[in-house]
C-alpha cells in the first residue's frame, strides 16, 4: 500500500492512544544487537521526558517496534519522524552503517475510549513470547510495560477479547 494512502484517514489527537507499529528496513534483524534495541527504547524514553508522548508499554523486536503511547503533542507524523530520525542516525553510526534504516511508513491504530490499555499493553509485551523469543512475560529485555506484568496473561488471547 502506498504511503499517501495509509496516512489518508490518520488523525492525531493529543490526549489520544495509539499502538504504533514501524519496521526495519527489508526487515533486518538490527536489533538481535542489544545496544541497538537499547538506543531504540532510550529515543522513546527521551520523546517522553521531552513531553511528546507518554509511553504505556512497548517492545523492541528483531525487526520492528509495537508501541503503546499517548500523544502529548505535535502529530502522529511529526513524533514518528523524530522517532525514526533519532533512532536511524543513532543505530546507524553504533553499528557502523548507513543508508535507510526504517521502512517509510508505520501503522497506527487508536485505541477507542472501551478498549482496555492493560490488555493491549499485555498483548505488546507477550510479542516476544509468540515469536519464541522468550517463554514468559517479563523475560524478554527488550520490553517495558508501565503496569505490573501480568503472569496469567494468555499471549495468544486478542486485546478486545474476554478475559
Amino acid at each position: 500500500m502506498n504511503r499517501a494512502r495509509l496516512r489518508l484517514g490518520r488523525h492525531s489527537r493529543i490526549g489520544q492512544s495509539y499502538i504504533l507499529t514501524t519496521v526495519t528496513q527489508g526487515r533486518r534483524h538490527y536489533f538481535d544487537d542489544a545496544t541497538a534495541a537499547q538506543v531504540v527504547m532510550e529515543v522513546i524514553r527521551r520523546l517522553d521526558a521531552d513531553g511528546l508522548t507518554h509511553s504505556l508499554a512497548y517492545v523492541v523486536m528483531p525487526d520492528h517496534v509495537h508501541w503503546l503511547v499517548e500523544l502529548r503533542a505535535f502529530s502522529l507524523d511529526y513524533v514518528m519522524q523524530r522517532f525514526k530520525s533519532s533512532s536511524a542516525l543513532r543505530t546507524n553510526r553504533m553499528l557502523g552503517r548507513s543508508g535507510r534504516f526504517w521502512q517509510s511508513s508505520y501503522h497506527d491504530h487508536a485505541i477507542r475510549s472501551d478498549e482496555s490499555l492493560f490488555r493491549h499493553a499485555m498483548y505488546i509485551v507477550a510479542n516476544p513470547i509468540r515469536a519464541n523469543l522468550a517463554s514468559c512475560l517479563g523475560e524478554y529485555p527488550h520490553a517495558w510495560c508501565r503496569w505490573e506484568i501480568d503472569g496469567q496473561f494468555n499471549a495468544e488471547e486478542q486485546p478486545g477479547s474476554e478475559r
